[in-house]
């Protein structure tokens, strides 16, 4: 059920055999997300439960899901860049239905951040089931 973009990273991240590399590509990726602008960085869009900061800003079109994010450290924007990949363009009455821990699991992220950015990237997960359902 992963989109393209989620499909191109994990074909990356199965050529990169180190895990230092694939570190190295999910902070590329956040690098190359363009900033929130700080409008956005307010209390309702902040993402509690990350011990960054983090802001998530919905955006619905035509049924289909996007969002944009940010983050003051380069990892989070990074993994945020990756659930971008993840949910981006999905119809909305198909966020719910990602298995996001399955997906993830595929990059072998559980296994290489610490608990505090896993606790992290599962709130931004429930962030983004949340407000799809709420719509």
């Amino acid at each position: 059920m992963a989109t393209e973009a989620f499909e191109a990273i994990a074909e990356t991240f199965d050529f990169l055999d180190d895990w230092e590399d694939r570190y190295r590509h999910v902070i590329d990726l956040g690098k190359a997300m363009p900033p929130l602008d700080d409008s956005f960085k307010v209390p309702a869009l902040k993402v509690q439960g990350c011990a960054s900061q983090v802001w998530l800003r919905p955006m619905i079109a035509d049924g289909k899901f996007d969002f944009q994010g940010d983050s003051d450290a380069m990892i989070v924007r990074g993994l945020i860049a990756v659930l971008h990949a993840l949910y981006s363009g999905v119809p909305l009455a198909d966020v719910g239905k990602i298995d996001a821990t399955a997906e993830l699991g595929r990059l072998g992220l559980n296994e290489h951040l610490s608990s505090q950015r896993s606790n992290g990237l599962r709130a931004m997960v429930q962030r983004i089931r949340d407000v799809a359902a709420a719509r």
